[in-house]
């Protein structure tokens, strides 16, 4: 680790993390409280992933649904109307609605073929970006003079990466640059994920055996066809499998790699200064 304890940490001029775990566990909270703060450069993985590596597919996908649409497809092909995506921190709906759930067409699922593909093109990308984090380190002090910084990756970070591998490319380049921290839910924290999940099922990133072991039990088990799959019944009868695969995971980073701190304490998080207590806390002595 770049710090070696706590003293390490906080006699550091440069203070530079990264925040994994999952999704709603408080990654984006935390780094948007420390950019408010003004001495802090905030990175996100995803939104990275949505402009710089998959923006152009992003935008083809609106465009391939616009010329279904007469009016849309002839202020198109006349260069009459501009489509793009308003991809931003805290909106990253361009980038799900384009991974998609796989099931019925009508539903507005996509063939399992098309879903591994969009997949694939998102676990490169978040591979890409992850190593993009040493360039933005260097870019946001040299250009806007930020000494701290903080990288808010994805949820899926744990599928691109092998924890138990010491040579791990992403990894020992994530080491040699930043704080690896983990946000540690617990039970309750994984049933309300859960709750939240049911009532807005989302599309998500998995490892590609992971995903082919469930589409394969689904199918099973449900006696479904591929074209008859209910996406939001498949992605929900996921979703829980999804959480108990990642945590083992989740727990080797932090374990070979770095730190972790709870859900709750980071709830309690109100300031750049009480976020750095908490990473000292966590820190050896």
């Amino acid at each position: 680790m770049i710090y070696q304890n706590a003293q390490d940490w906080l006699a550091a001029p440069r203070k530079k993390v990264l925040l994994f775990g999952m999704s709603g566990l408080g990654k984006t909270y935390l780094s948007n409280l420390l950019r408010a703060g003004g001495e802090w450069y905030h990175y996100s993985i995803d939104y990275r992933i949505g402009t710089r590596y998959m923006g152009e597919h992003i935008v083809d996908n609106f465009k391939r649904q616009a010329m279904q649409v007469p009016f849309l497809r002839d202020l198109l092909m006349s260069d009459s109307i501009y489509i793009g995506s308003n991809i931003t921190f805290n909106n990253l709906t361009p980038l799900s609605t384009y991974l998609g759930k796989p099931g019925d067409r009508a539903r507005g699922g996509l063939g399992f073929d098309e879903y591994q593909q969009r997949q694939s093109q998102h676990r490169h990308a978040e591979t890409a970006a992850l190593l993009d984090t040493r360039h933005f380190i260097d870019r946001a002090q040299d250009i806007y003079g930020y000494a701290n910084f903080v990288c808010d990756s994805g949820g899926s970070i744990c599928e691109v990466v092998d924890p138990d591998d010491p040579a791990d490319p992403v990894l020992n380049a994530l080491s040699e640059s930043v704080l690896m921290v983990w946000i540690e839910g617990s039970d309750a924290h994984s049933r309300e994920l859960v709750r939240r999940f049911d009532a807005a099922p989302k599309p998500m990133c998995y490892q590609p055996a992971f995903l082919l072991a469930c589409w394969e039990t689904y199918l099973a088990e449900t006696g479904a066809s591929e074209a008859s799959v209910d996406p939001d019944a498949f992605v929900r009868w996921t979703y829980g499998r999804a959480l108990a695969h990642r945590q083992p995971r989740y727990a080797a980073m932090a374990d070979k790699w770095g730190i972790r701190v709870s859900a709750d304490q980071v709830g309690k998080v109100k300031s750049p200064q009480e976020f750095e207590a908490l990473i000292a806390s966590a820190l050896p002595g």
